[in-house]
């Protein structure tokens, strides 16, 4: 069998409330673009030579009902005014050779800023630690972006992330963020 090293990969994001918990997330898939496919997650390394497409670009290659694999953040509440938050995280190597890191955060309260800032620095610590880059854990992530950056081995770090608040009647409320792996 042939290796699967995806060649393309988009990023989307979306979210969905409904009564039903399991509704919510088709919902939030809906609005993400992506309920159509049979989706599989896997872990979160971005392949070398990936190319990121736009979303509508990425999906002119794919067939409703296809299996897709994919790395996702996804999280869920039926409070009322609840914030809840999901985030993909990329790091990408300066060498396209090289592979990447791809990060999932999910979380309650924390603002889309403050979540994908999160996810974002942990996909880069990823990466650093991989590259033999020395940081200090415990620096700001400004700090460590910078070190990592001017490195000259990471070449961008960058998140999507999806918030929402519990709907005010106890709705579920579910928030996606996804990363689509795209073969061709």
């Amino acid at each position: 069998m042939k290796n699967l090293v995806p060649k393309k990969m988009f990023f989307t994001k979306g979210v969905g409330r409904h009564k039903e918990y399991l509704q919510s997330f088709e919902m939030a898939l809906r609005d993400a673009g992506i309920a159509e496919y049979n989706l599989v997650q896997v872990s979160s390394i971005f392949p070398p030579n990936c190319k990121r497409v736009s979303k509508d670009d990425g999906k002119k290659l794919l067939d409703p009902g296809q299996v897709l694999f994919c790395v996702m953040a996804r999280n869920a509440t039926n409070e009322p005014n609840r914030l809840v938050v999901s985030s993909i995280g990329l790091a990408q190597p300066a060498d396209p050779n090289q592979y990447g890191y791809l990060s999932e955060h999910h979380s309650f309260g924390e603002t889309e800023e403050k979540a994908g800032e999160y996810a974002e620095d942990l996909a880069a610590t990823m990466l650093a630690s991989t590259c033999g880059l020395e940081f200090d854990p415990n620096a700001a992530w400004d700090e460590r972006e910078q070190v990592y950056k001017s490195s000259g081995k990471i070449f961008r770090t960058t998140n999507i992330t999806q918030s929402a608040q519990g709907h005010k009647d106890g709705l579920w409320t579910t928030t996606v963020a996804a990363a689509v792996l795209v073969f061709e």
